[in-house]
């Protein structure tokens, strides 16, 4: 399989997004969960941008139909607060994705597509706060929807391609969820969970989707606080959990879709006033899929976020 170019990478950096992921306190850039969204707010007036680059490897049993999937891309968010509780966030994904299968005549083939994903728009509102000297503790539900900006209709030599290498999904998702955050001095927690109610578009229906998050971020350096430090090092173990629904075709459950994953991630996260750099590797641990549904191998996030 081709790796998607520099210039596609550079293309992606300028979209603006969302898709469940950060924020900061009124003050400055904080350490937060890579893989999903924090309890923290963004100060009002204030907006933050985070840019995370991923590559995902999947693959199926080669006893079964020997598919391989890579996905290359990146996905930008954009924070606003619109008040002390309130912030707004778009997210935007630029997708370059290949599947490499055998066709029934024993052929080895590569079908690929790469463009804008589907966006993401939602509002979180923080419902509940408890601040103490060193720590604050915040529950923050949210609420949003996925729009169907990306092509789902992509095609080859071979014909149209099938629902799972499209950018896009055709469909109106709606999702929804609660965060919490406690944070100290020392270290951060997370923990959130959400469901994304998806839609049929064109005779098919990715199945719903449920999702248990949690984070540690801890400080690793400088051991003391003091002046004149110029940043953080935190380290990051985060768990994710993941249930999907079996896919809909034309009514009917696709058997080779839908089920349960478990991924531990660990990460680091470099963290200054105004900017984070931070990268994490989600590692599956647990895969219960059903029929032939691609299994992860690996999936990796990298990038940046700025508050301005």
């Amino acid at each position: 399989m081709q790796i998607a170019p520099l210039s596609f990478l550079a293309r992606s950096a300028l979209g603006l997004t969302l898709l469940v992921l950060t924020a900061s306190l009124p003050t400055g850039a904080t350490a937060a969960p890579q893989t999903f969204n924090t309890a923290l707010p963004v100060a009002r007036g204030e907006f933050m941008l985070r840019q995370q680059f991923l590559y995902r490897k999947a693959e199926d049993d080669p006893s079964a139909a020997d598919r391989d999937m890579e996905v290359l891309g990146g996905i930008s968010v954009l924070g606003y607060g619109a008040t002390g509780d309130l912030a707004l966030f778009g997210v935007v994904p630029f997708l370059d994705k290949s599947l490499d299968l055998t066709t029934s005549g024993g052929a080895r083939v590569t079908r690929d597509t790469s463009g804008l994903g589907d966006i993401r728009l939602f509002g979180r509102y923080t419902a509940f706060r408890a601040d103490a000297k060193g720590r604050t503790f915040r529950i923050a539900p949210f609420v949003g929807i996925e729009l169907p900006t990306g092509d789902d209709d992509d095609a080859d030599s071979l014909g149209r391609l099938p629902a799972l290498p499209q950018p896009g999904s055709g469909s109106w998702d709606p999702f929804f969820g609660v965060v919490a955050t406690w944070q100290t001095l020392q270290y951060q927690i997370d923990a959130q969970a959400s469901y994304k109610l998806n839609t049929e578009a064109n005779g098919f229906e990715f199945g719903d989707e449920l999702r248990l998050d949690a984070s540690l971020q801890y400080r690793l350096w400088p051991r003391e606080l003091g002046a004149g430090v110029p940043g953080f090092l935190y380290g990051v173990l985060e768990g994710n959990f993941v249930h999907r629904a079996k896919n809909r075709i034309g009514g009917a459950d696709d058997p080779d879709s839908g089920g349960e994953q478990l991924f531990i991630s660990p990460g680091l996260q470099y963290v200054t006033k105004r900017w984070v750099a931070e990268a994490i590797v989600q590692l599956p641990v647990a895969q219960n899929l059903n029929g032939a549904a691609l299994e992860d191998d690996v999936i990796v996030r990298a990038g940046f976020r700025v508050n301005f």
